[in-house]
C-alpha cells in the first residue's frame, strides 16, 4: 500500500490519542456529507469525527465502559458497552447549531443486560435493536424484565449458555433484517472457537441457518452493500466480499480479496463507492498468536497500526487514511453519520447531562 501522506496532526489536552490525517480527508467528509462514529472498548471511548467552520477534522470525544458496536441513521444512535445498550438521540432542530454542532447526542436511554459481550448490533423493521450476544452464542432483543431475549442461534449451538463457544460476532441487516452473521468457529464447547481461529470462520444464513462460506480466519464486520456480503477477514488482514448470489447453502462461495491493511480489522461502514474500515494493533496473547497477518506484516516489513482507512472498491487502494498512536491502540467499529457535518455528544463524566433539558417545541396558545 502507498506510504500515507503528511498529515496535519490534532491532540486533546490529555493527550491520550494523536491523530493524523490525509490532506485530503477533509475534503472527502465534506464531499460525502458524513461524519464519523468509532468505538475503542480498548480505551472505552466513543469519538466522533466531523469537520468545523473552517472546513478543518473536528474530534469530540466521551468516556463509556468498553464501547463496541455502533448503529446510527443520523438522528439516533445505539452503543454496546460493558454491560450495557444505550440510545443516543439528538436534540439539535434541522437548521440549528448547538455549540457550533450541528448534532447533539444524547443518551436518552440505558439497558442493563450484565456481562454478555454484546458486539454488533442494528436496528430492524419495527424500530427494535438487535445485537450479537457473544458470551451466549445468539441473535437477541432487549427485554422488559430479564437481560435479553434469544432469538436466533446458530443450529450447532445445543443451549443458551454463557460460554462463549463460537465466538459469534458480527450482524450484517439487509432491509431492516438480521440476514448473515459471522463467528470464528462451529465448536459447541466452552472457549472452542480458539482452536480452529485460523481457518475456521464461517458465514451464516440467519433465516436458513445454514452455512453459506467457510474456511475465514476470525471475520468480523460484515455489512450487506450494493449486492456483495462485505466483510473483514481479520486473521488474514484481508478486506474483501462475496457476491450475494453465490451465498448459498453448499457453503462454497468464495471470498474475493480487494485490499491487504496492515492491522487487525474491525468495523466497516461505505460512502459511495468507498468502504471505511478500521484498523487496531493486534494484541499481544495467544488468540492473536501465528495468525496469517502476523506473516504478511513480517513479509511486506511493515508494523500494524490503529486508525482508518478509507478504500475504492473500484481499485482496492488506499484513499484516505486517519493514524491514530498515543494510549488508543485498538478500535472496535466505525459507522458513517449521513448529513452530518460536526457531531458531539454527553456522556456522565460532568454535569452538563445534568445542565441540558430540552422541550418538544409547542404552538403557543394565544
Amino acid at each position: 500500500m502507498p506510504e500515507a501522506p503528511a498529515a496535519p496532526t490534532l491532540r486533546d489536552a490529555e493527550s491520550w490519542m494523536k491523530l493524523d490525517y490525509s490532506p485530503q480527508l477533509p475534503e472527502f467528509l465534506g464531499a460525502q456529507r458524513i461524519s464519523l462514529a468509532i468505538t475503542t472498548y480498548q480505551y472505552n471511548k466513543l469519538i466522533l469525527l466531523g469537520l468545523n467552520a473552517q472546513g478543518q477534522i473536528a474530534v469530540f470525544e466521551r468516556t463509556f465502559g468498553r464501547p463496541m458496536g455502533l448503529w446510527s441513521d443520523s438522528q439516533t444512535v445505539w452503543m454496546s458497552t460493558r454491560y450495557q445498550l444505550w440510545r443516543f438521540e439528538n436534540t439539535v432542530l434541522p437548521q440549528h447549531l448547538y455549540e457550533g454542532h450541528d448534532r447533539l447526542y444524547v443518551p436518552r436511554a440505558g439497558y442493563t443486560t450484565g456481562s454478555i459481550d454484546a458486539h454488533d448490533l442494528g436496528v430492524d423493521e419495527r424500530g427494535e435493536v438487535v445485537f450479537v450476544n457473544t458470551q451466549f452464542n445468539c441473535l437477541a432483543r432487549l427485554h422488559r424484565r430479564d437481560s435479553f431475549e434469544p432469538f436466533w442461534r446458530p443450529e450447532f449451538i445445543s443451549s443458551i449458555a454463557p460460554e462463549d463457544r463460537c465466538h459469534l460476532n458480527g450482524l450484517a441487516m439487509d432491509n431492516d433484517k438480521p440476514r448473515f452473521v459471522t463467528a470464528c468457529g462451529t465448536s459447541d464447547l466452552k472457549d472452542g472457537w480458539r482452536e480452529t481461529r485460523m481457518n475456521g470462520g464461517v458465514v451464516m444464513d440467519v433465516a436458513s441457518n445454514a452455512i453459506v462460506a467457510r474456511g475465514l480466519s476470525m471475520p468480523h464486520s460484515p455489512r450487506v452493500y450494493r449486492d456483495h456480503l462485505y466483510l473483514h477477514d481479520s486473521g488474514t488482514g484481508r478486506f474483501g466480499r462475496f457476491s450475494l448470489c453465490n451465498l448459498t447453502s453448499s457453503a462454497t462461495a468464495q471470498f474475493e480479496p480487494i485490499a491487504f491493511c496492515p492491522g487487525y480489522l474491525r468495523g466497516l461502514c461505505f460512502a459511495g463507492d468507498y468502504a471505511i474500515v478500521g484498523l487496531s494493533q493486534p494484541r499481544h496473547e495467544k488468540t492473536f498468536a501465528g495468525l496469517g497477518l502476523e506473516d504478511e506484516l513480517k513479509q511486506r516489513n511493515v508494523e500494524p497500526r490503529c486508525g482508518v482507512q478509507v478504500i475504492d472498491l473500484r481499485t482496492g487502494r488506499v484513499a484516505h487514511e486517519i493514524m491514530i498512536t498515543g494510549e488508543v491502540r485498538e478500535l472496535y467499529d466505525v459507522v458513517t453519520m449521513p448529513g452530518v457535518r460536526r457531531p458531539m455528544a454527553l456522556g456522565f463524566k460532568t454535569d452538563e447531562i445534568e445542565r441540558l433539558v430540552t422541550v418538544p417545541q409547542v404552538q403557543s396558545k394565544p
